[in-house]
């Protein structure tokens, strides 16, 4: 009798855990990325850096914004961030507008660049994913980390969590099970955290792709940034990584 009654309790407490957990199928975040800008001039050419820090922010932030389901999701511009007209800095990649089609495994990504805007479109991204078993809170969400390797160079670090449907992130970066909620890319000196998270009334009507630029492939677009970037050395390539993603 006792065996049957702690059977019966375990089944009881293991339904109420499954009951109790939600996964939702539709979502809408608000993204900030963070730049250490000192990391990145510093990093480029330590002299000049040292002219030029007292006119540099410490940090700098913009607010981007995620809306998509299972099928498809697009990632652009949230609201316009503070910018101190006195800084030499200006944000880079700030008005990318990615459109992710899961199904097809396609993309349609508006970037800006400087006087030139190319739309790419192209396969997602190849991203070589390990999960890890770290953990951490983001927005209210319990988040596993994972680390990838795009490109077989450029590192990232990702939190996922698997009580969304949706295998999307910031920018381009996908592939994991689950919704991406932080990120970190330390070649960039770049994170990127979700501040709020709707799931319910969620307006897939905003997920659309753009249709305005130069309709390029992602390594023409990348052949192209090279060759006009080449002639600013280090800056230069450290900033295409921007546009890569």
């Amino acid at each position: 009798m006792k065996k049957l009654l702690i059977i019966v309790f375990t089944l009881f407490i293991a339904g109420n855990i499954h009951a109790q957990t939600q996964f939702f199928g539709k979502v809408k975040i608000e993204f900030e990325k963070t730049l250490n800008v000192h990391a990145i001039y510093k990093e480029l050419d330590p002299q000049w850096y040292d002219q030029i820090k007292e006119r540099l922010p410490q940090t700098a932030i913009t607010y981007h914004e995620f809306i998509g389901d299972s099928t498809r999701s697009v990632f652009k511009p949230g609201k316009d961030a503070a910018i101190d007209p006195r800084s030499w800095y200006r944000p880079v990649a700030d008005k990318n507008v990615i459109f992710t089609d899961f199904k097809s495994g396609k993309s349609i990504s508006q970037k800006p660049v400087y006087e030139e805007t190319f739309l790419i479109e192209d396969s997602l991204l190849k991203i070589k994913w390990k999960i890890t078993p770290d953990t951490r809170i983001i927005a209210g969400y319990e988040c596993r980390k994972a680390v990838g390797i795009l490109d077989d160079s450029i590192a990232i670090f990702a939190f996922y969590s698997d009580e969304f449907i949706i295998n999307g992130g910031p920018e381009g970066i996908h592939g994991l099970p689950g919704m991406i909620l932080g990120m970190g890319i330390p070649r960039l000196h770049a994170t990127w955290f979700a501040t709020k998270v709707e799931v319910f009334d969620v307006n897939m009507k905003a997920v659309v792709p753009a249709t305005k630029g130069k309709k390029v492939s992602r390594s023409d677009m990348l052949q192209s940034l090279d060759k006009i970037m080449r002639q600013w050395g280090k800056y230069g390539s450290k900033m295409i990584i921007n546009f890569a993603i």
